[in-house]
């Protein structure tokens, strides 16, 4: 059952939980095929991953006061089943392989390296299977800051070495596996939420 009050101990569990199934997540996913096209692109690494992590912020912290504010709205026997059904719906999202649309970055090119950064990857965000999972997370886990800051760091984590080495790792990432691992988790989440073991979770 959703208590609507975080134990304090489960704190760092939502952070290590956030940050390890966002990096997961987050291998082969839209963004990081963006990270790879950016800094082929523009040669400027780490205005590039600057850029990211301001974009990301902004993203997953919207992301995260909404999925705060779901637990206001939501009487906690129906959020318990919102979040059960869409962990077991990201389990199954997270195995379809993403595609890239450089349209979006030839549109924004004229904005310099950090704008276009900025611009490409927040909207990229924007619906994508990490936001989603953001607001998710908040939710579950009632800890806004630890969710927000864990997703970021996930993201961090996959899209860094993308853009650093770029294509020199794209193919030697088992995609499948990683995604297979993500999905699992999510899936296991999403069992536990539906069969009232929210206390093992966090919830």
């Amino acid at each position: 059952m959703v208590t609507g009050v975080l134990r304090p101990e489960k704190f760092m569990e939502a952070f290590l939980i956030s940050t390890g199934i966002v990096a997961l997540a987050e291998i082969g996913d839209k963004t990081q095929l963006l990270a790879f096209v950016l800094a082929a692109r523009f040669k400027k690494p780490y205005t590039i991953i600057l850029a990211i992590l301001v974009a990301t912020i902004a993203n997953h912290a919207l992301a995260g006061l909404l999925g705060a504010s779901i637990t206001l709205l939501l009487e906690p026997e129906t959020l318990r089943w919102i979040l059960g059904v869409s962990f077991i719906l990201m389990a199954g999202w997270i195995m379809i392989p993403d595609k890239l649309d450089n349209a979006e970055i030839s549109r924004v090119g004229h904005m310099g390296v950090f704008g276009t950064t900025l611009l490409t990857f927040f909207l990229a965000e924007m619906g994508d299977k990490t936001q989603i999972a953001t607001i998710a997370l908040t939710a579950q886990y009632q800890a806004f800051f630890m969710v927000v800051i864990g997703t970021t760091l996930g993201m961090m984590i996959a899209n860094v070495p993308a853009v650093l080495m770029g294509e020199k790792i794209a193919h030697r990432i088992p995609v499948r596996l990683v995604h297979l691992i993500a999905a699992l988790i999510f899936l296991v989440l999403g069992v536990a939420v539906l069969f009232g073991a929210a206390d093992y979770i966090g919830i």
